[in-house]
């Protein structure tokens, strides 16, 4: 009775540390989206009254209403300090993403943050992509279950050595030869197991990395997760639309050409893209005209063609550019989810080949040795 209630017990506690961290996995990233978006509620509510940024969040926090979170208030006491906003953000890791900051503190060095918002807002679009890939990668994860990974290890270990005496005792000693090829081969069949179980786990974690959890080696992988990130389709499209919906308010914000590079490409906070705004700015003042620099950003020639026609238009370049950063939205989801779907099917069917070969080998013994013993 006793070893009843402890195995219900420890199952329990599995079950709720397991639910925990599930439901930490799916709501993560719209938590953060939510948290973001109600930020800058808070802003464009005290630009509309008139007050600072720094005002702002500094008036909210004496509210002292816990729905703003710790971090909210522990911002408000670094802008108490006489810290701008940019600043007392790098030191507040995780409250925003890191793009988020980096767009706010464009809008500090134009000097009117009030206008990079809707920038800003485009950039909190991609927490349902993350959370439909996050439930791939987490049925990923339960199809390969950890405890699968030493099913082949105990047959191995303990139940391969009753078999021997088995087929000693009843008939020739001789497995047959499928299960030979595994035996022979155990260790590296559990490795690709626990590879595939791995790489399921890995993937489900990096999905949901906070800048708090990566505070430490962040910098010194920056440059490499960057190019990582650019290289990536999705997330080059999404960078792109960053860039150029920046890059379009800085433009009606009638900021110098050169500049509105420079400030476009820090706003995406990915190296690999401000090495391209680099390049652009260098063309710029090499005397390129502007439309030709840009090449330098889009190797396709999609961003200097929507550009063209955004100059002849009357809106501005924010509102001619407007569609076009809902289609690079909806490719960045489609491509997404391709991947993830893709890479969820293969490790499963890898998975699947490997369990099948070893359910195979083992019924091949079974099958074996019934029938020797039916002979003897």
């Amino acid at each position: 009775m006793i070893a009843v209630i402890i195995y219900c017990l420890v199952a329990l506690v599995a079950f709720v540390v397991l639910a925990t961290i599930v439901y930490s996995l799916l709501v993560l990233p719209l938590r953060n989206q939510e948290r973001a978006r109600v930020f800058l509620d808070l802003l464009e509510a005290g630009f509309a009254e008139g007050h600072s940024a720094e005002a702002t969040i500094t008036e909210f926090a004496r509210l002292r209403d816990v729905k703003l979170g710790r971090r909210f208030f522990r911002l408000a006491t670094h802008l108490e300090a006489g810290l701008r906003l940019s600043q007392a953000l790098e030191k507040v890791p995780g409250l925003l993403p890191p793009q988020l900051v980096a767009m706010l503190a464009v809008g500090e060095q134009i000097g009117d943050t009030r206008k990079v918002l809707p920038a800003c807002r485009k950039t909190l679009t991609s927490a349902s992509s993350k959370t439909s890939s996050t439930i791939n990668y987490l049925i990923l994860f339960l199809a390969l279950n950890p405890c699968g990974g030493l099913v082949w290890p105990f047959i191995a270990i303990i139940i391969l050595p009753k078999f021997r005496q088995v087929t000693a005792e009843y008939g020739s000693g001789h497995l047959p030869p499928l299960f030979q090829f595994l035996c022979a081969h155990a260790l590296l069949l559990t490795v690709l197991q626990w590879c595939l179980i791995g790489t399921s786990c890995l993937l489900l974690i990096t999905r949901d990395l906070s800048p708090k959890m990566t505070r430490w080696f962040t910098r010194a992988l920056k440059p490499m997760i960057d190019a990582i990130n650019y290289r990536l389709p999705w997330r080059r499209k999404r960078l792109e639309r960053d860039f150029t919906a920046m890059l379009a308010l800085l433009l009606d914000a009638e900021v110098p050409e050169e500049q509105a590079v420079t400030l476009a490409a820090q706003s995406t906070d990915n190296l690999a893209f401000m090495r391209r705004g680099a390049l652009v700015t260098k063309r710029l003042r090499d005397g390129v005209i502007f439309l030709e620099a840009i090449r330098g950003i889009d190797d396709t020639g999609e961003l200097r063609w929507r550009l063209t026609n955004a100059t002849h238009g009357h809106g501005g370049f924010m509102k001619a550019l407007a569609g076009w950063h809902e289609t690079l939205e909806a490719k960045a989801y489609q491509l997404e989810q391709a991947v993830s779907q893709t890479i969820t099917t293969t490790l499963v069917v890898l998975n699947g080949c490997l369990v099948g070969l070893i359910a195979i080998g083992v019924f091949q013994v079974l099958i074996s040795i019934v029938w020797e013993v039916s002979l003897w």
